[in-house]
C-alpha cells in the first residue's frame, strides 16, 4: 500500500514547479544512473585492530580481499569506504568472521630490524541486506527516506569511490592525483582532485561530478622543503645567523609528516618527523649501543659519538649541513635533514596564508568551459564504463552531463533618492552604476576623525587631506551630508597600544567640534589581520563608534570608486540606506515582515579553546533594506543557536521600535547548514522563534517560513548556447532550476543570482524546512532573487540572499571581539584568550545601525 503523501518527509513537500522567467536549457556537472544495480546488497561491519588511518585501512582490505576471495568471500568483489563499511553484491558464507592480516607491502628484507612486520586483526560481521526496491520508491516519491534508504545510498557512494580511492590520495569524498599539480608559494604544491557522489533526485540517482583542489607537502627532498618554509633562497642561508632562522617555526609546519631516507637502501622504513634537534648535527651526541639492531657498532662498552662522526664511520657518509638541526624520528631515532625525502600525497591541513591563498584562487579560479572540459578529463580517469567494481553489482553511469530546464527570473527595479538621474532602473547583467545616483537614504556626518597608523614619512599631511577631500566630494555626491569639512588627523603607532590611541582619537574627535564622535577613518599601512582586529574590537565593543578602515596605499591617488564604495558603507554604518526595491517588487513584504538570517561560525579545525560564535540579523522596515545584528558566544561546535529565543525577541523589539507593528511574517533565512543537521536545526530553532513570540505577548503567533542557504556543495550549471550566458560562459544571474537535480519530493531550489567576476559562479540552494506561510515556487524564488539586489556595500546583486551574508560577516566579525587575541596574518588567532568570557559585547548605541558593514 503507497504511504500516504503526508509522510513522505518530515520537512515541505515541493509545490509545482516555477514558472516565471524564461526558459533555458543547460547542462549541470549530474552524471544520470542509467542502471541501479537490481541485486540485494549485503552490508559488513567491518573493525581494524589496531586502530589505523582509512590509507592503511585500504591497503589491509586489499590484502584481505586478495588472500580469502575465493576461499572465505564467496568469489565477491566487496568495496570498503577505509573505515567501518564494507558492501558484497554477494553473500559471505558466514555472519562473523575474524581475519588475520599481515601487511606483506612493509616487510623488511633484514629479520634484525626492532620492528616486526605489522599484523592486525579484522573483524567482519553482517550488518544488513538492503533491497533496492525501498530506494525505487523513495526516488519516485512514494515513500520516506527510510535507513534503508541512506544505507542504499551510502552503498553506491562507496561503490563509485572505492577504486578511485585505492589508487589515489583521498580526502573526504575526493580524490587527487599529482597529475598537472602546481607550485604554491612555500613548502607546497596544489593538486587537481575530482569530487564524486551518489545525490538522490527526481526519479533517479545522479553522480554529481566536479574537479576540487587542494593543498599538499611538496615531495623530495625535507632539506628543500625547509628552505622554502624559512623563506631563505638557498640551502646556505639557512646557516645565516642574522636574522636568525625561526626553527621552531620550521618544526611546527613539519612535525607529522612521513618520510623515508636515502642511506638505508635495503630497509625502504618509512618515518615521521617528531620533533628538531635542539642542537646542530656535528653537536648532536648519544651512546652507540652494542652491535645488534644491523648496524655498524663498537664492541660491548658504549662509546659517545656525535652525529657527523657516526655517519662518517657507518655509512661512509659525509654530511654537508653538520651545522643543521636533526630530524627526530621517535625515541631513539635521530637523522639528518640532508638524508631525508618527503614522500608524495602528503595533505597540508593548516590554513594558508595570503600569497598561497591568492595562488590557490588562481589555480581553481576557471571559466565554465574550461571546468567542465576538467570534470570530463575526471570521467575518463574513473572510467565508469570499465570498472570492474560497478560492473559486478551492475550499475552503468551515462558518461554526458545531464541536460535540464532552467529559467531566468526578470531583475526587479532598483531605485535610488528621487533627486538621483535614473532614479529607478532594472539593472542588466547583475550590476549597475552610481553614477549620478544618491543613495535612498543619506546621513550626516559632523563629528569624525582621521587616526593614520604609521609616521608621516609614511602618509605625508598633505597627501592624508587630498584623500579627505576626495572622500567628502564623492559622499556628498553620493547623497551624503558632510558639513564638518576638516577632522582632525591624528598619527600613531601601528605596533604601539592601539586601544589607547582610539580612545585618545575618540576624545579629540569630540573635542574638535564639542559633539559625541559618529566615525573614524582609520588609515592602515598594510593589510595584515592583527591591527585591524584590534581596531574593530575597540571601536566596536570599548568606545561604540563606528570605524571605517582604508588602506594607505589607496589615499596615494584616490580613486572616484574606491571613495564611493567606502561612502556606501559609512553611509549604513552611520543609519542610513543606500538603495531599495520600486514599491510592490516584494509583495510577500506589504503585510509587516520580519527577514532574519542567522549563521554559526566555528573556531578553525584543531582549536579546542575558542567558543563557536552565533549571529542573527533582522530587517528593521518595510523594505528589507537596513538590518539590526545580535550575537552570542556558544560552546563550540554546536549547530544550532542556541539562544535563539533572546535574541529574536532582541530582534522584534527592535522592528517594533522602528516600525512600529509588530511582525505578523518571519522569514528565516538560515546559512551554514549542512543536510545532517537539518532534523536537529528544524526542531531546535523553530521551536525558539515560537517561544520567542509567546515571551513577547501571550497568543502572539506570526507566520513562520525557515529557509536554510547553502554555499557549500558541488552543483554547477553550465549554459548549452553562448548567447544565453554572460561574457565569461557562465549562466545569467537570475537562473533558478527545481526540477530534475533536485530532491524528489521536498522544497528545495538552485538559484544564480550574481554575475560571477572569476571562475564557474556557483548557484545558490535554498533548502525550505519549515512553511507556515505557504509560499508557492514562483514567490520564494522570486523574492529570494529580488532581496539579492539590496546588499547595502556594492552596486551588483550578490551571490545569496544579504540577510544570510550579513549574519555571516557579523559572526566574522565577533571573532575580533576577544580580549587578549594575538592575531596573526592568516586571519587566525594564536593562543591568546579565547575563552567565552573573554568576548565583549558590541556597545548599544551601535546596534540600531550596520556597524559590521
Amino acid at each position: 500500500m503507497a504511504t500516504p503523501p503526508t509522510q513522505v518527509t518530515e520537512y515541505v513537500r515541493r509545490p509545482a514547479p516555477g514558472k516565471v522567467g524564461k526558459v533555458v536549457n543547460i547542462h549541470s556537472n549530474f552524471f544520470e544512473v542509467k542502471q541501479l544495480p537490481n541485486i540485494t546488497i549485503h552490508h559488513y561491519d567491518v573493525t581494524v585492530t589496531p586502530d589505523v588511518p582509512p590509507p592503511v585501512n585500504r591497503k589491509i582490505f586489499q590484502q584481505l580481499t586478495t588472500s580469502y576471495r575465493e576461499s572465505d568471500l564467496n568469489g565477491a568483489r566487496p568495496v570498503f569506504d577505509g573505515r567501518k563499511n564494507m558492501f558484497s553484491p554477494k553473500a559471505f558464507p558466514f555472519e562473523s568472521r575474524m581475519f588475520e592480516i599481515v601487511l606483506a607491502g612493509d616487510i623488511t628484507p633484514n629479520p634484525n630490524l626492532a620492528r616486526p612486520p605489522p599484523k592486525f586483526k579484522v573483524k567482519v560481521k553482517k550488518a544488513s541486506t538492503i533491497n533496492l526496491e525501498e530506494l525505487h520508491r523513495f526516488l519516485n516519491g512514494r515513500s520516506a527516506l527510510t535507513n534503508n534508504c541512506l544505507t542504499a545510498i551510502m552503498a553506491l557512494d562507496v561503490l563509485i569511490r572505492h577504486q578511485p580511492a585505492m589508487l589515489y590520495a583521498t580526502v573526504g569524498r575526493s580524490f587527487y592525483t599529482p597529475i598537472g599539480k602546481q607550485a604554491l608559494a612555500g613548502p607546497l604544491d596544489v593538486w587537481r582532485g575530482f569530487y564524486q557522489s551518489a545525490r538522490p533526485a527526481v526519479g533517479k540517482m545522479m553522480i554529481n561530478m566536479d574537479v576540487s583542489a587542494t593543498a599538499f607537502f611538496r615531495s623530495g627532498s625535507l632539506l628543500e622543503l625547509v628552505v622554502k618554509i624559512a623563506n631563505v633562497r638557498s640551502v646556505d642561508d639557512l646557516r645565516r645567523s642574522s636574522p636568525p632562522i625561526n626553527w621552531k617555526k620550521i618544526e611546527k609546519t613539519i612535525k607529522g609528516l612521513r618520510f623515508t631516507v636515502s642511506h638505508r637502501e635495503r630497509a625502504k622504513r618509512t618515518f615521521k618527523v617528531f620533533a628538531l634537534t635542539e642542537t646542530a648535527a656535528k653537536d648532536t651526541k648519544f651512546k652507540l649501543q652494542p652491535r645488534g639492531n644491523g648496524d655498524p657498532a663498537p664492541p660491548e662498552e658504549e662509546v659517545e659519538t656525535d652525529l657527523v662522526t657516526y655517519f662518517k664511520k657507518a655509512y661512509n657518509i659525509n654530511l654537508n649541513f653538520p651545522m643543521l638541526p636533526c630530524v627526530q624520528a621517535g625515541k631513539n631515532i635521530i637523522l639528518p635533514i640532508e638524508l631525508c625525502s618527503v614522500i608524495d600525497g602528503q595533505r597540508y591541513m593548516k590554513k594558508l596564508d595570503e600569497r598561497q591563498t591568492a595562488d590557490m584562487i588562481k589555480f581553481t579560479s576557471q571559466p565554465p568551459h574550461a571546468r567542465a572540459n576538467n570534470i570530463k578529463d575526471g570521467l575518463k580517469i574513473l572510467k565508469y564504463d570499465d570498472n570492474e567494481y560497478l560492473k559486478e553489482f551492475g550499475m552503468k553511469v551515462s558518461n554526458e552531463m545531464v541536460q535540464i530546464k532552467a529559467r531566468v527570473l526578470p531583475a526587479p527595479t532598483v531605485c535610488y533618492h528621487a533627486q538621483s538621474r535614473d532614479a529607478s532602473f532594472v539593472p542588466r547583467d547583475g550590476a549597475w552604476s552610481l553614477m549620478n545616483k544618491k543613495v535612498t537614504q543619506g546621513t550626516t556626518l559632523g563629528s569624525w576623525g582621521i587616526v593614520v597608523f604609521g609616521t608621516e614619512r609614511d602618509c605625508p599631511l598633505p597627501q592624508v587631506n587630498k584623500f579627505v577631500r576626495e572622500l567628502i566630494v564623492s559622499c556628498t555626491e553620493t547623497g551624503m551630508t558632510i558639513p564638518n569639512k576638516g577632522p582632525p588627523v591624528m598619527y600613531n603607532n601601528p605596533h604601539g597600544d592601539i586601544e589607547s590611541y582610539l580612545k585618545n582619537a575618540w576624545i579629540q574627535t569630540g573635542n574638535a567640534v564639542k559633539s559625541q564622535p559618529q566615525l573614524l577613518v582609520c588609515i592602515l599601512p598594510n593589510t595584515g589581520v592583527p591591527l585591524y582586529a584590534e581596531i574593530k574590537r575597540v571601536t566596536d565593543t570599548v568606545l561604540g563608534v563606528s570605524s571605517q578602515c582604508v588602506q594607505m596605499k589607496h589615499t596615494r591617488d584616490p580613486k572616484k570608486q574606491y571613495c564611493s564604495n567606502v561612502c556606501l558603507k559609512m553611509n549604513v554604518k552611520l543609519g542610513g540606506v543606500n538603495q531599495h526595491l520600486a514599491p510592490g517588487m516584494m509583495p510577500f513584504l506589504a503585510k509587516p515582515t520580519l527577514v532574519l538570517g542567522g549563521d554559526v561560525s566555528h573556531p578553525q579545525p584543531g582549536d579546542n579553546s575558542r567558543p563557536s560564535i552565533a549571529s542573527l540579523v533582522g530587517s528593521m522596515d518595510n523594505k528589507a533594506a537596513r538590518y539590526a545584528a545580535t550575537v552570542r558566544v556558544q560552546t563550540a561546535r554546536t549547530e544550532t543557536i542556541a539562544d535563539l529565543g533572546d535574541m529574536t525577541v532582541e530582534l522584534l523589539r527592535t522592528f517594533y521600535q522602528n516600525c512600529g507593528r509588530k511582525p505578523e511574517r518571519i522569514l528565516f533565512y538560515r546559512d551554514g547548514v549542512s543536510e545532517g543537521q537539518f532534523a536537529e536545526v528544524l526542531k531546535t530553532e523553530v521551536a525558539d522563534l515560537k517561544a520567542a513570540c509567546q515571551k513577547l505577548e501571550a497568543g502572539y503567533r506570526p507566520t513562520i517560513t525557515f529557509v536554510v542557504v547553502q554555499k557549500r556543495h558541488h552543483t554547477r550549471f553550465f549554459p548549452m548556447r553562448r548567447e544565453e550566458g554572460d561574457r565569461i560562459g557562465n549562466c545569467l544571474p537570475g537562473t533558478v532550476v527545481d526540477q530534475e537535480v533536485v530532491h524528489p519530493v521536498e522544497f528545495n531550489f538552485y538559484l544564480q543570482s550574481h554575475a560571477g567576476l572569476l571562475g564557474t559562479s556557483r548557484p545558490a540552494h535554498y533548502y525550505v524546512l519549515y512553511d507556515d506561510n505557504k509560499f508557492s515556487s514562483d514567490e520564494l524564488q522570486d523574492l529570494s532573487y529580488k532581496l539579492c539586489h539590496l546588499y547595502a556595500r556594492c552596486t551588483r546583486t550578490v551571490s545569496y540572499v544579504p540577510p544570510a551574508y550579513y549574519a555571516h560577516i557579523v559572526a566574522a566579525r565577533a571573532r575580533f571581539h576577544a580580549r587578549g587575541e594575538r592575531w596573526n596574518d592568516t586571519t587566525s588567532s594564536e593562543s591568546g584568550a579565547g575563552e567565552a568570557s573573554s568576548y565583549l559585547t558590541v556597545k548599544p548605541e551601535l546596534m540600531r545601525v550596520m556597524w559590521f558593514m
